[in-house]
């Protein structure tokens, strides 16, 4: 059988799947609100999360945030940052909920809203990466390969998958917080400039991340890359909407949860936060813009 479609460009074609897939049980590596994440050393692959599935997670989602001032101190927040099997059997219950009750209902009311607006914004970065990425080095690697069943940890135990890509050795966040750690701050700096180096090139290919969250981005080798493509848009007018929340951003480097990485450096924090108020504005993004979309600029400006 022939790989996916977008196997035609800018992936690697196999003729089987890599045997470290099919040798061993995957390890849940972790989950999104729309996918979860399977790994073996080396490569990745991903199970799609069920429309009702998303929508239980968008429901118990907005029922943590209810209800944190109920709960013990931090535990809402500490169950929706760091999914467990706690929050998986939770998750399981607001399913059922959400199965029990006909779909026009839910699709009716804010929730619905959410769970389309995430659908739709998902589906085109993901198109938009498939496009304009595959086979760059702004993205993990990525082999495509005939359908291959394989085993995962825990449910459902078996997944039909018929591409793979390559495993980042960390999230961004993680490596981040890794180095001050240990007090590597100098190679914080270093990665830091990897990170707004990375978002450049994006923008030259006309592609702006509007949810630009260090753990959407990995590390692998020496490079900054992009795991999550769900933010990617190609509309300047989002561009613009987004650039015009940064622009009242005192702190960038907070925005992005680096308080705490850069609390003991304020000169480090300082020197990141003018570089992206530099980059990351209306001029600073179309300069890179314009170089192969031209963006029609407002009369008088």
């Amino acid at each position: 059988m022939a790989g996916p479609p977008e196997a035609s460009r800018g992936a690697r074609i196999l003729a089987n799947a890599p045997r470290e897939l099919v040798s061993a049980p995957l390890e849940r590596l972790g989950e999104g609100i729309g996918k979860v994440v399977y790994a073996s050393p080396k490569w990745v692959v991903k199970r799609s999360r069920s429309d009702t599935e998303v929508i239980g997670l968008i429901v118990l989602w907005r029922l943590l945030r209810r209800w944190d001032r109920f709960l013990p101190v931090g535990l809402g927040k500490h169950l929706l940052q760091r999914p467990s099997r706690r929050i998986r059997i939770l998750r399981v219950f607001t399913q059922l909920m959400v199965t029990v009750l006909p779909d026009s209902v839910w699709y009716a009311t804010h929730i619905g809203t959410v769970w389309r607006r995430y659908r739709d914004q998902n589906h085109r970065g993901e198109a938009l990466a498939r496009n304009y990425l595959l086979g760059t080095d702004l993205i993990p690697a990525y082999v495509a390969f005939p359908e291959t069943r394989v085993r995962v940890k825990g449910w459902p135990f078996w997944l039909t998958v018929d591409h793979a890509t390559e495993r980042a050795e960390c999230t961004l966040h993680q490596r981040l917080n890794a180095l001050a750690r240990d007090g590597r701050f100098d190679e914080i700096e270093t990665w830091l400039h990897r990170f707004l180096d990375l978002r450049q090139r994006g923008w030259q290919l006309g592609l702006f991340s509007v949810d630009a969250h260090l753990k959407n981005f990995g590390v692998v080798g020496d490079r900054v890359v992009l795991i999550d493509s769900g933010g990617l848009t190609d509309e300047w007018h989002e561009v613009e909407n987004k650039l015009a929340f940064e622009d009242v951003a005192v702190e960038p480097h907070i925005q992005l949860g680096l308080g705490p990485v850069l609390g003991a450096r304020p000169d480090i924090a300082q020197r990141f936060n003018a570089r992206w108020k530099q980059l990351v504005c209306v001029k600073g993004v179309r300069r890179h813009w314009q170089a192969l979309r031209p963006v029609t600029a407002p009369e008088g400006v």
